[in-house]
């Protein structure tokens, strides 16, 4: 049970490799606490940023100390939801499969290819759900994103197919060219996992990546290294807060509800209520506690 009072905010952030903090916040308060599902990656660092109420975590923690087959995605998303988040920006670091989408470029991910065997959903242990993920991104958080992008005459792509592979290593140059064969066009290792998860909490979510390499497919190109993938996200980073920073400012307090994010747990539990484990109805109440009423 969680005794103490959560403080709430409106907006998410997730920092990736090279996003470890957020200027500009004011009014800041820290928020280290567990959840029903562990702890998260670090403590929720609260502001003000636009006139809106923004919480942000680091995925791999400060100092980047977790790798991304060992992030506790469930616990940073459900603390997310704990905080009063309904909605999510992401920011994650991408290699390249397309020769059209250069290293420096921002790709709005809007399709996930997800070869991981990590825990992706808040259900299972006597719960069953399942939503619809075909449309896996708030299509109106991803615009506001896109608009801004624009309008900082940045090199932002609308769409993309993210492949979500394991890690931590680097792809092969085989698995590099059958990646490219499948139709995706960016290469990660954690968003696919976090929009599942904000689905499932009803949470809208959109993801910035970062572009650092041409993975290892491109002939001519040096292989793939974290110096290369560190010095591509340094020189992307402040764009990337740039575009946070105005995409916050020009989202609307409250969500417009028209998007399948806000009601996509409804009609999808198929376990009955009665024959749900006490504990997991508990844990999982900032889910599902409106649908047990």
């Amino acid at each position: 049970m969680i005794k103490e009072k959560i403080p709430q905010a409106e907006i998410g952030i997730i920092g990736g490799t090279g996003l470890y903090e957020i200027e500009g916040l004011t009014n800041m308060e820290e928020a280290k606490f567990e959840t029903p599902l562990g702890k998260p990656s670090d403590a929720y660092i609260l502001g003000s940023l636009e006139g809106k109420r923004v919480a942000f975590i680091s995925r791999h923690g400060r100092g980047h100390r977790i790798l991304p087959f060992e992030i506790n995605y469930r616990a940073n998303i459900y603390g997310f939801k704990m905080l009063g988040v309904e909605r999510i920006i992401s920011v994650n670091s991408v290699g390249s499969l397309k020769e059209e989408i250069k290293p420096r470029d921002i790709v709005l991910s809007d399709q996930f290819f997800d070869r991981t065997k990590r825990k992706n959903s808040f259900f299972g242990e006597g719960i069953a759900a399942h939503v619809s993920f075909a449309h896996p991104v708030c299509p109106e958080l991803l615009t506001v994103l896109y608009r801004a992008g624009e309008e900082l005459g940045l090199r932002v792509h609308k769409r993309g197919t993210y492949i979500c592979i394991e890690g931590p290593s680097f792809s092969t140059k085989a698995e590099s060219n059958i990646y490219r064969a499948w139709g995706c066009d960016v290469i990660g290792m954690t968003s696919a996992t976090e929009a599942k998860l904000c689905r499932e909490a009803e949470i809208c979510y959109a993801t910035m990546s970062l572009v650092t390499d041409y993975d290892v497919w491109s002939e001519g190109e040096e292989p793939v290294t974290v110096e290369m993938v560190v010095g591509n996200m340094r020189l992307n980073i402040d764009n990337a807060k740039a575009i946070i920073k105005k995409a916050v400012a020009a989202l609307p307090i409250k969500r417009s509800g028209e998007c399948e994010c806000v009601h996509a747990i409804k009609n999808c539990i198929v376990t009955q209520i009665d024959c749900i484990p006490k504990k997991k109805k508990e844990d999982l109440r900032y889910i599902i506690g409106k649908y047990l009423k």
